[in-house]
């Protein structure tokens, strides 16, 4: 019996033992897995990366690194002494190829997530509102999103071509691209920025419905009886409360937009419109400088570390604003 209620008592301890602390220490024990399970998936290959990239380069050997070299590889990129040999963007480009690579991946990111937020909360307030047949609108909104990334490359690949593609004369004649529109760096970026808008709004769609969902009703009610307009009741009652669940959604599509590859190899080339994620491939596919990759691949990290930063720091003061 005393055996029994001695084996019981061990047991409990840990659950007393959880008992007495704070809920912010039991919220850290819980994510405790997570932050290993993270750790292991993705803070040691980023170490290793990092290690990587203060070694030299080893084409020619068997083993791709050689000795170690320190921050020379970050400085043969950032001068422009780094040599990949593979022509980006046109050759009047005289810049370095990894500011002309920051340069893409950046504007792209930022005009991706302007246009998509902008068209993405233009239909989460069309499909928020009761009318009939929304359940079909909410259907065609979120087609493009399931279409893989090839397929959809293809499709716009298919559209500029100047073989085959209907829309590369109609946008010629309104004078906006050339003859050979994915073959040019500006006309090709335009079109990869067009395909990612055209396929990801949808996600910034369900995201930001999901925080419009979540307003209280009963707050537009007390607007229309006080004489608020529409955009008076947008402006105090829908932004504010949505901004949390819009900052959420901006950050991941910016952290996608930055980490873009596929669409861009598969309808204009990496040679056409470069991006940090092309670097990388590049230099480590291609020219087997795997140095080299891995300085461009930690360098895409710290970018986006410093995006998500500013981001989070953003949702602190706006979580803060509305509490």
């Amino acid at each position: 019996m005393s055996t029994d209620t001695s084996d019981r008592r061990l047991l409990l301890r840990p659950v007393h033992w959880l008992e007495t602390k704070s809920e912010a220490v039991f919220a850290y024990i819980l994510l405790a897995p997570a932050f290993l399970l993270l750790a292991v998936i993705a803070f040691f290959p980023l170490v290793q990366t990092f290690r990587f990239s203060l070694l030299a380069d080893e084409t020619a050997a068997a083993n791709p690194f050689g000795g170690f070299v320190g921050f020379e590889n970050y400085a043969a990129l950032l001068t422009g002494e780094a040599l990949i040999p593979q022509q980006f963007l046109d050759p009047t480009f005289e810049t370095p190829l990894l500011q002309q690579a920051l340069f893409v991946t950046l504007a792209f990111a930022i005009l991706s997530v302007l246009f998509e937020t902008l068209i993405g909360f233009g239909q989460a307030l069309v499909i928020d509102q009761e009318f009939y047949g929304r359940r079909w609108v909410r259907v065609a909104i979120i087609i493009p999103y399931a279409i893989p990334i090839v397929i959809q490359a293809m499709i716009f690949f298919l559209m500029f071509n100047p073989t085959v593609g209907f829309a590369t004369d109609f946008m010629q004649a309104l004078g906006i691209f050339g003859q050979n529109p994915l073959a040019t760096p500006r006309d090709s970026f335009i079109i990869v920025l067009v395909a990612d808008i055209w396929k990801t709004a949808a996600f910034m769609a369900l995201l930001i419905l999901a925080g419009l969902q979540s307003v209280d009703r009963g707050l537009y009610d007390v607007a229309k009886v006080s004489g608020a307009s529409p955009w008076q009741q947008f402006k105090y009652i829908t932004l504010p409360l949505v901004a949390p669940a819009l900052l959420v959604a901006m950050l991941f599509r910016t952290m996608d937009a930055m980490r873009i590859y596929g669409l861009i190899d598969a309808t204009a080339g990496c040679q056409t419109v470069p991006s940090m994620s092309c670097l990388v491939i590049t230099a480590l596919q291609e020219t087997r400088r795997w140095a080299t990759g891995s300085s461009v691949a930690f360098l895409t990290a710290v970018v986006i570390a410093i995006v998500v930063l500013i981001y989070l720091f953003g949702l602190r003061d706006t979580e803060a604003g509305v509490t």
